[in-house]
């Protein structure tokens, strides 16, 4: 399912709460709806609404530092590829198979991880591409160095590609969601209980009625937003593919 339809459901399931509590106040007895009985109502939908508070709160920090250190791995990773290029063309013309071979891997990875509506869910496991990235090594492990100035760069080369093979699978690892389907679940709960809690001692009138509907759509709204910084690949928030971009348009030129 994805973000904007939860968060829809989760908005209707708010609203649907304020709704019950205003047919709850018809239907109730008198002495259900005394003053003493709210002011207990009360003092448990407060308690109840500092920890929805606290557990929102939570969830959106943990969506956004997860968030932030993909944006930033991509960004070390795209330095990382432009670092590989740099040091096998200070190699020599004898690294420009595995600078082919490295430019190939960047433009397949910008594609697949940016194709906008196509190609395979972002950063997942793909075989073919995690292929291309080791003939790279092989490329690498393949040169013959003259003397200890290209003996030095081959380690370098090759020290650089670990660490993208690294941080590929950390990338790979990352795109598992941190925020827990279930969490959401007891927190869309408890928010639903305090609003039929706000409508059974609210009064029966439009405004009331349309502020549960706004207020219903703010809260769909932060669960849509807690999943989209959750799943950093897709949706409007989508990390930017540009550093990616950037490292393939300082490598060699096609046809070189």
């Amino acid at each position: 399912m994805d973000a904007v339809t939860t968060s829809l459901i989760v908005a209707a399931c708010v609203f649907a709460g304020g709704m019950a509590g205003l047919g709850l106040s018809r239907v109730l007895p008198a002495s259900h709806l005394s003053k003493d009985t709210q002011d207990v109502v009360r003092l448990g939908t407060g308690m109840l609404s500092v920890l929805a508070s606290l557990v929102l709160g939570l969830l959106i920090a943990t969506a956004k530092s997860s968030y932030d250190n993909t944006d930033a791995a991509i960004r070390t990773y795209a330095a990382d590829l432009i670092l590989l290029d740099e040091t096998l063309r200070d190699y020599g013309d004898a690294a420009l198979p595995a600078r082919r071979l490295l430019r190939d891997y960047t433009t397949v990875l910008l594609d697949s991880t940016w194709p906008g509506s196509q190609g395979h869910r972002p950063m997942q496991e793909n075989r073919p591409v995690g292929t291309m990235l080791e003939h790279v090594r092989e490329a690498i492990r393949g040169l013959q160095p003259v003397d200890a100035g290209q003996k030095w760069l081959q380690d370098q080369a090759l020290g650089v590609h670990i660490s993208l093979l690294r941080q590929r699978w950390l990338l790979i690892e990352r795109d598992r969601r941190s925020v827990r389907p279930a969490v959401i679940g007891i927190l869309v709960s408890w928010v639903c209980a305090i609003f039929v809690s706000f409508g059974m001692s609210a009064p029966r009138n439009a405004t009331v009625v349309t502020a549960f509907l706004l207020c219903s759509l703010g809260i769909g709204s932060a669960i849509f937003l807690i999943l989209q910084l959750d799943a950093p690949f897709e949706g409007v928030l989508r990390i930017s593919g540009e550093p990616v971009a950037t490292s393939l348009a300082h490598m060699l030129p096609p046809g070189k």
